[in-house]
C-alpha cells in the first residue's frame, strides 16, 4: 500500500495498492498538452502523437518506493500539511517519436529564401537571402530518450533545429536583368478555349518585384537565372481566378509553372489555360440521354460513361453528370486559330487572330450517323485515311473527335472520298448532309486546312 501523502501530478494515490494506483495514473502526459518549440515558434500537440506516454506502472512503483524509503515516517508527517507529489515516469517510443515529428516537420520548419530583387523608390536593388530552419528529428529524439523527465519537466519539448542556407545568397549580378523585366507589369492572359474568351490580369512592377527571386542555373553565363517565388504568385492567380465563376478554374500548379518559365526566358508575358468542371444536369420531362448530350455538345456515350448504370431511360428530377468539354482536349489548345462548323447552315468558318480567313460550304453526317455538336480540336493528320466500315479512302483527313470514349474510330475533316480505288463520291453534295459523321470539304479547301491547322487547333461544331 502507498503511504498517506503520496500523489502523482495531482492524482492522489495514498492508501492504494500499486495495481490500484497504476489504474488511476493517466496515460497521456498527466492530462496536459505538450508544446513543441522551434525557435520562437510554439506548436501544441498531443504527447501520444509523438510517442510520449506516462508509464503508469512505473509511476505507481515510484510512489510506493518513495513512501517506503525516502518518505517513511517523515513523509507521513509532511502529509499532515499537504500532499507530496512524485513526478510521473515518462516513456518514449523512439520510432513513434521520429515518425510523429516527421509528420509535423512542415509545420515546424522554415524554408530558406533565395536572394532576390526588390524595387526601392523606383530603383532595382538586390534583396538579401534568408536562411531556413530544418528539424533534426534524430538529435531531438535522442536527447528526449536520454532524459525524458528532465527534457519535459516544463511541458515544452525544445526541438533541435539546423540552419539551411539558401541556394542563392547574392542576387547582385542579376540586377541588370531584373531592371529590364521590371520595366513592365507582369501580364498573365488566361485563355478559355471552350468559350473562346480571354482574361487579362496584370501586377504592377512595384508589386511583383517582391516576388522576383534568383535561382541556380549552370547553363546561364552568371550561373543564375531569375524566377518568381511560388507563394505570392499562386496567391495572385488564385485571387484573379474568382473572375472565372464557379464553373471554371485554373490548374494552379500548371499556371504557376507557366509564369515562372516565362520569367526564366526573360519575358513578362504568360498565357495560362482555363479549365471547366464537370456539370450536373437535372433531367426535365421528355429529355433523353441523346437529347441532353446534343444540347450540351457531348457525344452521348461520354455521358453514359460518366454515369455508370444509368441505363437508357431517365426520370424527371434525376441528376446526372455531364463531363467537362476538356475531356476532348488531347493537345494544348492553339491560341489564335479556330474552326467553326455549323450543322444547320452546312458551312465552315476559319478564323485566325479573330479575323475570318476562309468561309466554305461543307457536308456533315446524315441523321442516322450525325456529326455531333461540341467543342473539339484537331487531333490527327493522315494524308489518306481508310474507313473500313464504309470502304472509303478519305484524303487529307484531320481527326476531330472520337464518338465513343477510348475508341480508335475518329470523325474529322476530309476531302471527297473514293471507293474501290476509282469511284469518287459526293462531289456535287457540298451543302447537304451526306457523310457518316465526318465533315466534308472540297479537295482544294481541305488541303489548305490540312496545311494550316496543326494538332490542338479548336474545332467548334454548332448545331
Amino acid at each position: 500500500m502507498i503511504l498517506a501523502g503520496r500523489g502523482t501530478e495531482g492524482n492522489r494515490v495514498c492508501g492504494l495498492s500499486q495495481d490500484e494506483a497504476a489504474a488511476v495514473v493517466p496515460t497521456p502526459l498527466a492530462g496536459r498538452g505538450l508544446l513543441l518549440q522551434a525557435g520562437e515558434r510554439l506548436v501544441a500537440v498531443d504527447p501520444a502523437s509523438i510517442g510520449i506516454t506516462v508509464d503508469a506502472e512505473a509511476t505507481a512503483r515510484a510512489a510506493f518506493r518513495y513512501g517506503r524509503s525516502a518518505g517513511g515516517i517523515p513523509a507521513a508527517l509532511r502529509a499532515l500539511a499537504g500532499t507530496v507529489s512524485v513526478e510521473p515516469v515518462v516513456s518514449v517510443d523512439e520510432a513513434a517519436a521520429i515518425a510523429g515529428l516527421q509528420r509535423l516537420a512542415p509545420e515546424l520548419e522554415t524554408p530558406p529564401v533565395n536572394a532576390g530583387i526588390r524595387l526601392v523608390n523606383g530603383q532595382v536593388q538586390p534583396r538579401p537571402a534568408v536562411p531556413g530552419q530544418a528539424l533534426d528529428t534524430g538529435l531531438t529524439v535522442a536527447a528526449l530518450a536520454r532524459d525524458p523527465g528532465g527534457v519535459l519537466a516544463d511541458g515544452v519539448l525544445e526541438l533541435v533545429m539546423t540552419t539551411v542556407q539558401p541556394a542563392v545568397t547574392d542576387a547582385g549580378p542579376m540586377v541588370a536583368a531584373a531592371s529590364a523585366l521590371l520595366s513592365s507589369p507582369l501580364h498573365v492572359r488566361a485563355f478559355d478555349p471552350i468559350k473562346d474568351e480571354t482574361f487579362d490580369w496584370a501586377a504592377p512592377p512595384e508589386t511583383w518585384s517582391e516576388w522576383l527571386t534568383a535561382e541556380p542555373d549552370d547553363s546561364a553565363p552568371l550561373g543564375l537565372r531569375l524566377s518568381i517565388e511560388r507563394g505570392p504568385l499562386e496567391n495572385f492567380l488564385n485571387a484573379q481566378q474568382t473572375a472565372l465563376g464557379s464553373g471554371r478554374y485554373l490548374k494552379l500548379d500548371d499556371a504557376v509553372a507557366t509564369v515562372q518559365n516565362a520569367i526564366r526566358q526573360g519575358t513578362t508575358q504568360a498565357m495560362v489555360r482555363v479549365f471547366h468542371h464537370d456539370r450536373q444536369h437535372t433531367v426535365q420531362p421528355g429529355e433523353t440521354i441523346t437529347s441532353i448530350a446534343w444540347d450540351y455538345g457531348v457525344p452521348y456515350p461520354y455521358i453514359q460513361q460518366a454515369n455508370p448504370g444509368i441505363g437508357d431511360s431517365l426520370s424527371p428530377g434525376q441528376t446526372i453528370i455531364v463531363p467537362s468539354p476538356d475531356v476532348f482536349m488531347d493537345y494544348e489548345p492553339v491560341y489564335g486559330k479556330r474552326i467553326v462548323v455549323s450543322i444547320s447552315q452546312q458551312r465552315a468558318w476559319v478564323y485566325e487572330n479573330g479575323n475570318l480567313k476562309w468561309d466554305w460550304p461543307v457536308s456533315t453526317g446524315i441523321s442516322s450517323s450525325p456529326t455531333w455538336p461540341g467543342i473539339y480540336q484537331i487531333i490527327s493528320h493522315e494524308p489518306n485515311a481508310y474507313a473500313a466500315n464504309w470502304n472509303l479512302w478519305m484524303p487529307y483527313f484531320m481527326g476531330v473527335y472520337r464518338p465513343i470514349p477510348g475508341s480508335d474510330f475518329t470523325n474529322g475533316f476530309h476531302g471527297f472520298p473514293t471507293r474501290g480505288g476509282s469511284q469518287l463520291l459526293w462531289t456535287n453534295s457540298l451543302g447537304t448532309r451526306v457523310t457518316y459523321g465526318c465533315i466534308l470539304l472540297s479537295d482544294d479547301n481541305v488541303q489548305q486546312l490540312y496545311n494550316w491547322a496543326e494538332e490542338g487547333v479548336i474545332v467548334e461544331i454548332q448545331a
